[in-house]
Protein backbone atom coordinates (compact mmCIF):
# COMPACT_ATOMS: atom_id res chain seq x y z
CA UNK A 1 0.00 0.00 0.00
CA UNK A 2 1.12 3.54 -0.73
CA UNK A 3 0.14 6.00 2.00
CA UNK A 4 0.42 9.70 2.74
CA UNK A 5 0.45 10.85 6.36
CA UNK A 6 -0.19 14.57 6.72
CA UNK A 7 1.30 15.71 10.01
CA UNK A 8 3.51 12.63 9.88
CA UNK A 9 6.31 14.32 11.81
CA UNK A 10 4.01 14.99 14.77
CA UNK A 11 3.36 12.86 17.82
CA UNK A 12 0.68 10.48 16.54
CA UNK A 13 1.79 10.78 12.93
CA UNK A 14 5.34 9.60 13.61
CA UNK A 15 4.07 6.50 15.43
CA UNK A 16 1.70 5.78 12.53
CA UNK A 17 4.49 6.19 9.98
CA UNK A 18 6.63 3.68 11.88
CA UNK A 19 3.81 1.13 11.92
CA UNK A 20 3.07 1.55 8.21
CA UNK A 21 6.70 1.14 7.18
CA UNK A 22 7.21 -1.81 9.51
CA UNK A 23 4.42 -3.66 7.75
CA UNK A 24 5.97 -2.93 4.32
CA UNK A 25 4.00 0.09 3.08
CA UNK A 26 5.43 2.98 1.05
CA UNK A 27 4.96 6.09 3.17
CA UNK A 28 5.09 9.78 2.27
CA UNK A 29 4.98 12.43 5.00
CA UNK A 30 3.61 15.94 4.47
CA UNK A 31 4.65 18.21 7.31
CA UNK A 32 5.93 21.75 7.82
CA UNK A 33 8.14 20.54 10.71
CA UNK A 34 6.81 23.26 12.97
CA UNK A 35 6.65 20.80 15.84
CA UNK A 36 8.13 17.65 14.30
CA UNK A 37 11.79 16.77 13.82
CA UNK A 38 13.42 15.05 10.86
CA UNK A 39 15.79 13.04 13.04
CA UNK A 40 12.82 11.42 14.79
CA UNK A 41 11.32 10.08 11.57
CA UNK A 42 11.71 6.63 10.09
CA UNK A 43 14.57 6.74 7.55
CA UNK A 44 12.53 4.87 4.95
CA UNK A 45 9.76 7.49 4.89
CA UNK A 46 9.77 10.11 2.15
CA UNK A 47 9.37 13.55 3.70
CA UNK A 48 7.81 16.48 1.85
CA UNK A 49 8.35 19.67 3.83
CA UNK A 50 5.28 21.76 3.06
CA UNK A 51 2.92 24.02 4.96
CA UNK A 52 -0.47 22.49 5.65
CA UNK A 53 -2.33 25.33 3.94
CA UNK A 54 -0.30 25.24 0.72
CA UNK A 55 -2.26 24.66 -2.51
CA UNK A 56 0.77 22.62 -3.64
CA UNK A 57 -0.52 19.78 -1.47
CA UNK A 58 -3.12 19.07 -4.12
CA UNK A 59 -0.49 18.67 -6.86
CA UNK A 60 1.74 16.58 -4.62
CA UNK A 61 -1.04 14.10 -3.88
CA UNK A 62 -1.80 13.82 -7.58
CA UNK A 63 1.87 13.06 -8.31
CA UNK A 64 2.18 10.46 -5.55
CA UNK A 65 -1.20 8.80 -6.24
CA UNK A 66 -1.51 7.16 -2.82
CA UNK A 67 -4.00 4.45 -1.94
CA UNK A 68 -4.81 6.01 1.43
CA UNK A 69 -4.32 9.45 2.99
CA UNK A 70 -4.17 9.73 6.78
CA UNK A 71 -4.97 13.37 7.58
CA UNK A 72 -3.49 14.15 11.00
CA UNK A 73 -2.10 17.63 10.40
CA UNK A 74 -3.12 20.57 12.60
CA UNK A 75 -2.10 24.21 12.43
CA UNK A 76 -0.29 25.02 15.71
CA UNK A 77 -2.40 28.13 16.37
CA UNK A 78 -5.57 26.08 16.06
CA UNK A 79 -4.40 23.26 18.32
CA UNK A 80 -3.34 25.77 20.96
CA UNK A 81 -6.53 27.83 20.84
CA UNK A 82 -8.88 26.94 23.66
CA UNK A 83 -10.76 30.06 24.63
CA UNK A 84 -13.31 31.78 22.40
CA UNK A 85 -15.30 29.58 20.02
CA UNK A 86 -14.88 31.93 17.03
CA UNK A 87 -12.50 30.78 14.31
CA UNK A 88 -9.07 32.39 14.30
CA UNK A 89 -6.47 32.62 11.53
CA UNK A 90 -5.04 29.23 12.52
CA UNK A 91 -8.45 27.61 12.17
CA UNK A 92 -8.97 29.12 8.73
CA UNK A 93 -5.52 27.91 7.61
CA UNK A 94 -6.27 24.41 8.87
CA UNK A 95 -9.59 24.26 7.03
CA UNK A 96 -8.06 25.63 3.81
CA UNK A 97 -5.37 22.98 4.00
CA UNK A 98 -7.97 20.25 4.41
CA UNK A 99 -9.85 21.48 1.32
CA UNK A 100 -6.63 21.42 -0.75
CA UNK A 101 -5.90 17.92 0.53
CA UNK A 102 -9.38 16.66 -0.29
CA UNK A 103 -9.22 18.13 -3.77
CA UNK A 104 -5.93 16.35 -4.34
CA UNK A 105 -7.44 13.09 -3.10
CA UNK A 106 -10.36 13.53 -5.49
CA UNK A 107 -8.09 14.11 -8.47
CA UNK A 108 -5.78 11.24 -7.53
CA UNK A 109 -8.75 8.89 -6.98
CA UNK A 110 -7.55 7.98 -3.50
CA UNK A 111 -9.24 4.91 -2.06
CA UNK A 112 -9.88 6.53 1.33
CA UNK A 113 -9.19 9.53 3.53
CA UNK A 114 -8.84 8.70 7.24
CA UNK A 115 -9.26 11.84 9.32
CA UNK A 116 -8.05 12.45 12.86
CA UNK A 117 -10.79 14.30 14.74
CA UNK A 118 -11.29 14.83 18.44
CA UNK A 119 -13.56 14.59 21.47
CA UNK A 120 -13.33 18.39 21.55
CA UNK A 121 -16.16 18.57 19.00
CA UNK A 122 -18.55 17.71 21.88
CA UNK A 123 -17.53 20.65 24.06
CA UNK A 124 -18.80 20.24 27.61
CA UNK A 125 -20.70 16.93 27.37
CA UNK A 126 -24.12 16.40 28.87
CA UNK A 127 -23.81 12.63 29.27
CA UNK A 128 -21.35 10.43 31.17
CA UNK A 129 -20.48 8.42 28.07
CA UNK A 130 -20.76 10.13 24.69
CA UNK A 131 -21.96 8.20 21.64
CA UNK A 132 -21.35 9.22 18.03
CA UNK A 133 -25.05 10.08 17.68
CA UNK A 134 -24.79 12.75 20.40
CA UNK A 135 -24.78 16.28 18.95
CA UNK A 136 -21.48 18.15 18.70
CA UNK A 137 -21.33 21.38 20.74
CA UNK A 138 -17.76 22.70 20.40
CA UNK A 139 -16.68 25.29 22.94
CA UNK A 140 -13.13 25.85 21.62
CA UNK A 141 -11.61 27.02 18.35
CA UNK A 142 -9.93 23.66 18.01
CA UNK A 143 -13.24 21.81 18.33
CA UNK A 144 -14.97 24.11 15.85
CA UNK A 145 -12.16 23.72 13.31
CA UNK A 146 -12.22 19.91 13.56
CA UNK A 147 -15.99 19.87 13.13
CA UNK A 148 -15.70 22.11 10.07
CA UNK A 149 -13.10 19.78 8.58
CA UNK A 150 -15.41 16.82 9.18
CA UNK A 151 -18.16 18.69 7.33
CA UNK A 152 -15.96 19.27 4.28
CA UNK A 153 -14.99 15.59 4.24
CA UNK A 154 -18.66 14.60 4.20
CA UNK A 155 -19.30 17.17 1.45
CA UNK A 156 -16.56 15.71 -0.76
CA UNK A 157 -18.04 12.28 -0.17
CA UNK A 158 -21.53 13.43 -1.08
CA UNK A 159 -20.53 15.34 -4.22
CA UNK A 160 -17.37 13.54 -5.37
CA UNK A 161 -17.88 10.10 -3.78
CA UNK A 162 -14.55 10.39 -1.95
CA UNK A 163 -14.46 7.56 0.62
CA UNK A 164 -13.61 8.43 4.22
CA UNK A 165 -13.53 7.36 7.83
CA UNK A 166 -13.53 9.96 10.60
CA UNK A 167 -11.91 8.90 13.88
CA UNK A 168 -12.66 11.00 16.95
CA UNK A 169 -9.87 10.45 19.47
CA UNK A 170 -10.10 10.54 23.24
CA UNK A 171 -7.08 11.93 25.19
CA UNK A 172 -4.04 10.43 23.48
CA UNK A 173 -0.69 9.99 25.25
CA UNK A 174 2.59 8.18 24.81
CA UNK A 175 6.31 8.50 24.03
CA UNK A 176 7.50 11.35 21.79
CA UNK A 177 4.57 13.57 22.72
CA UNK A 178 5.48 17.23 22.89
CA UNK A 179 5.68 18.84 26.28
CA UNK A 180 3.67 21.99 25.66
CA UNK A 181 0.54 22.70 27.69
CA UNK A 182 -1.68 22.06 24.67
CA UNK A 183 -0.47 18.47 24.35
CA UNK A 184 -2.20 16.96 27.34
CA UNK A 185 -1.90 16.48 31.05
CA UNK A 186 0.14 13.26 30.89
CA UNK A 187 2.75 14.86 28.65
CA UNK A 188 2.95 17.86 30.99
CA UNK A 189 3.29 15.65 34.08
CA UNK A 190 5.96 13.47 32.49
CA UNK A 191 7.94 16.54 31.49
CA UNK A 192 7.67 17.96 35.03
CA UNK A 193 8.81 14.66 36.56
CA UNK A 194 11.76 14.57 34.16
CA UNK A 195 12.78 18.08 35.23
CA UNK A 196 12.24 17.38 38.93
CA UNK A 197 9.49 20.00 39.09
CA UNK A 198 6.19 19.82 41.02
CA UNK A 199 3.17 18.62 39.08
CA UNK A 200 0.79 21.48 38.31
CA UNK A 201 -2.91 20.61 38.60
CA UNK A 202 -5.50 23.05 37.37
CA UNK A 203 -8.46 22.77 39.75
CA UNK A 204 -8.92 20.16 42.45
CA UNK A 205 -7.87 17.12 40.39
CA UNK A 206 -11.30 15.48 40.38
CA UNK A 207 -11.84 16.22 36.70
CA UNK A 208 -11.56 13.10 34.56
CA UNK A 209 -10.50 12.05 31.07
CA UNK A 210 -10.63 9.02 28.81
CA UNK A 211 -6.92 8.30 28.22
CA UNK A 212 -5.80 6.11 25.30
CA UNK A 213 -2.27 5.03 24.45
CA UNK A 214 -0.83 6.14 21.12
CA UNK A 215 -0.14 2.59 19.90
CA UNK A 216 -3.85 1.85 20.16
CA UNK A 217 -4.59 4.97 18.12
CA UNK A 218 -2.23 3.65 15.45
CA UNK A 219 -3.98 0.27 15.47
CA UNK A 220 -7.33 1.99 14.95
CA UNK A 221 -6.02 3.95 11.98
CA UNK A 222 -4.74 0.79 10.36
CA UNK A 223 -8.07 -0.93 10.97
CA UNK A 224 -9.87 1.97 9.27
CA UNK A 225 -8.05 1.32 5.99
CA UNK A 226 -10.42 -1.57 5.24
CA UNK A 227 -13.34 -0.87 7.58
CA UNK A 228 -15.69 1.87 8.73
CA UNK A 229 -16.38 3.47 5.36
CA UNK A 230 -18.43 6.67 5.61
CA UNK A 231 -18.53 6.53 9.40
CA UNK A 232 -17.63 8.68 12.39
CA UNK A 233 -16.07 6.42 15.02
CA UNK A 234 -14.76 7.01 18.53
CA UNK A 235 -11.29 5.71 19.35
CA UNK A 236 -11.23 5.49 23.12
CA UNK A 237 -11.26 3.21 26.14
CA UNK A 238 -14.71 4.29 27.41
CA UNK A 239 -13.08 4.55 30.86
CA UNK A 240 -12.47 7.65 32.95
CA UNK A 241 -9.58 8.45 35.22
CA UNK A 242 -9.39 11.51 37.44
CA UNK A 243 -6.26 13.64 37.50
CA UNK A 244 -5.72 12.66 41.15
CA UNK A 245 -5.92 8.97 40.23
CA UNK A 246 -3.48 9.60 37.40
CA UNK A 247 -1.03 11.16 39.84
CA UNK A 248 -1.29 8.13 42.13
CA UNK A 249 -0.41 5.86 39.20
CA UNK A 250 2.57 8.02 38.26
CA UNK A 251 3.77 7.96 41.88
CA UNK A 252 3.60 4.17 41.82
CA UNK A 253 5.70 4.07 38.65
CA UNK A 254 8.12 6.76 39.92
CA UNK A 255 8.59 4.92 43.20
CA UNK A 256 8.03 7.89 45.47
CA UNK A 257 5.61 10.69 46.27
CA UNK A 258 5.49 13.63 43.87
CA UNK A 259 5.11 17.27 44.84
CA UNK A 260 1.77 18.66 43.65
CA UNK A 261 0.71 22.26 43.17
CA UNK A 262 -3.03 22.87 42.84
CA UNK A 263 -3.93 26.10 41.08
CA UNK A 264 -7.02 27.80 39.66
CA UNK A 265 -9.03 25.71 37.19
CA UNK A 266 -8.76 26.46 33.49
CA UNK A 267 -12.17 27.90 32.50
CA UNK A 268 -11.91 26.30 29.05
CA UNK A 269 -11.50 22.77 30.46
CA UNK A 270 -14.42 20.36 30.60
CA UNK A 271 -14.91 18.52 33.88
CA UNK A 272 -15.52 15.00 32.62
CA UNK A 273 -15.45 13.35 29.21
CA UNK A 274 -15.47 9.76 27.97
CA UNK A 275 -16.25 8.35 24.54
CA UNK A 276 -18.28 5.20 23.94
CA UNK A 277 -16.16 2.82 21.81
CA UNK A 278 -18.91 0.30 20.99
CA UNK A 279 -19.00 1.38 17.35
CA UNK A 280 -15.23 0.89 16.98
CA UNK A 281 -15.59 -2.66 18.28
CA UNK A 282 -18.42 -3.38 15.86
CA UNK A 283 -17.18 -1.68 12.68
CA UNK A 284 -13.39 -1.63 13.01
CA UNK A 285 -13.10 -4.81 15.09
CA UNK A 286 -10.95 -2.66 17.34
CA UNK A 287 -10.52 -2.65 21.11
CA UNK A 288 -7.67 -1.06 23.06
CA UNK A 289 -5.04 -3.54 24.19
CA UNK A 290 -2.98 -1.19 26.39
CA UNK A 291 -4.20 -0.34 29.86
CA UNK A 292 -3.54 3.12 31.22
CA UNK A 293 -0.90 1.72 33.57
CA UNK A 294 0.80 -0.13 30.68
CA UNK A 295 0.92 3.05 28.63
CA UNK A 296 2.15 5.16 31.52
CA UNK A 297 4.96 2.70 32.27
CA UNK A 298 6.07 2.74 28.62
CA UNK A 299 5.87 6.52 28.43
CA UNK A 300 7.77 6.98 31.70
CA UNK A 301 10.47 4.56 30.55
CA UNK A 302 10.86 6.31 27.22
CA UNK A 303 10.76 9.92 28.38
CA UNK A 304 12.13 9.87 31.94
CA UNK A 305 14.48 6.88 31.78
CA UNK A 306 15.28 7.30 28.04
CA UNK A 307 14.60 3.65 27.31
CA UNK A 308 12.97 2.32 24.14
CA UNK A 309 11.88 5.78 22.99
CA UNK A 310 11.04 4.53 19.51
CA UNK A 311 9.61 1.16 20.53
Amino acid sequence: MKAIVSGGAGFIGAHLVDALINRGDEVHIIDNLHSGHLEALHPRATVHVMDGSSPEIKDLIVRIKPDVVFHLADHPETAAASSAPSLNSGSAITIDGTIHLLEGCRLARVNKVIFASTAAVYGDPRTDLIAEKDPPRPTTKYGWAKLAEESYIRLFNRIEQLPYTILRYASVFGPRQHTQKTDGVISSFINQIKKGEPLTVFGDGTQSRDFIYVKDIVRANLAAVNHGDGEVIHISTSLTTTINQLIEMLEQIHGSRLNIIYTDPNPADVRHIALDNTKAKQLLHFSPIYSLMDGLRKTYAAEVLNKDRFG
